[in-house]
């Protein structure tokens, strides 16, 4: 960290750090371990969340407390430990975050030298964005562009994390200046990298899918009802992955994951829509899921586990997973080149 005495300031002013741009990259989070507590410390600020779960706290938490919470840890726990990065004890989310962000860091040096500080933060668990943003502030950070790494938007994800930014700022005295990253599934080098993954993906494959399934991570349908953008702009970014790849739309369809509660979601479900597939003989089919810029639980354990396993019962015979981005350099360059042009007047 450089320092220097303010410019006019007198000679006995203390030295401060030099002013600095930050840049958060902003992720869903991760437990830190796989047993019971670590579990459920995670999980309780997961699914305590308003933006996750929004029933009345009142009726809400005590069902989350005494049942929810004593069983649901162990369960969640198997399954993250079936994908763990034992090398490095911490889940392939943290792993996949911390890559991205060192290339990422390493595009901002090579454009703005030591003008630009970047580091990444998690919603849930750590590091915290609390923490995180206290931290670039004592280091000189003035202004930063907070990046919630969701190309499509939605409340439970792009919007609670941008809440957990805006509180830690609430308990500053001195606030940086703060930008947010919209949703981004329109742009053009984010749509060049997801379809290069596809076409990469089928040109390691000895025979095409005679389908490729586009898994996004569901909402319940109220929310969509009430407003909430993502729905559509999954629609819009199988639409708009169809264009570039040149497909025919009917090799392609959309599908959601993840339900949780007696809820009705938005669909069709994905584990329901393969098992579909299968029965109707449709045995060779490719998944990817957009909505995630790492992978993670819901990609390396649901889609590759209990999703595969549907297919395969139903008669299905070649199932292929076509991996999120990542830290790929044509994802990193997207992320880079969304983050300058949000940046603009800063830089």
């Amino acid at each position: 960290m450089q320092t220097s005495r303010p410019e006019h300031a007198a000679a006995d002013h203390p030295k401060v750090a030099s002013r600095r741009v930050g840049i958060i990259l902003a992720n869903l989070g991760t437990p830190e371990g796989t047993s019971y507590w670590p579990m459920r410390r995670y999980l309780n600020e997961f699914l305590s969340d308003r933006r996750v779960i929004d029933y009345p706290p009142w009726k809400w938490q005590p069902l989350l407390q005494l049942i929810i919470l004593t069983s649901r840890p162990f369960r969640s726990g198997k399954n993250y430990a079936s994908i763990w990065n034992n090398d490095k004890n911490e889940s392939p989310l943290m792993t996949i975050t911390r890559d991205q962000t060192a290339k990422f860091a390493t595009v901002a040096k090579a454009a703005f030298g030591d003008g630009v500080m970047v580091d990444f933060a998690m919603r849930y668990g750590k590091p915290s964005i609390e923490s995180v943003v206290t931290r670039m502030q004592a280091e000189g950070c003035d202004r930063i562009l907070f990046f919630p790494l969701y190309p499509q938007y939605a409340a439970p994800t792009t919007a609670t994390a941008n809440d957990q930014m805006f509180r830690a700022l609430m308990k500053m005295n001195w606030q940086p200046a703060l930008r947010t990253v919209p949703a981004y599934l329109e742009d053009d080098t984010y749509l060049d990298a997801l379809a290069a993954s596809v076409t990469e993906a089928y040109a390691a494959l000895p025979n095409r899918p005679k389908r490729l399934v586009i898994s996004y991570h569901g909402v319940p349908e109220r929310y969509l009802l009430e407003g909430d953008p993502y729905h559509c702009q999954c629609q819009k970014t199988t639409r708009l992955l169809a264009e570039r790849l040149g497909w025919d739309r009917a090799e392609m369809i959309t599908s959601f994951q993840s339900k949780f509660g007696p809820e009705k979601w938005v669909g069709p479900a994905t584990v329901e829509l393969v098992a579909d597939l299968a029965k109707q003989g449709i045995d060779d089919i490719a998944v990817i899921s957009p909505a995630f810029s790492a992978d993670c639980i819901e990609t390396l354990e649901e889609i590759q586990g209990e999703i595969a396993e549907a297919f395969e019962h139903a008669g299905g015979k070649k199932f292929t997973y076509i991996p999120c981005l990542n830290d790929r350099d044509d994802h990193i360059d997207a992320l880079f080149g969304i983050a300058k042009r949000e940046l603009q007047g800063w830089i």
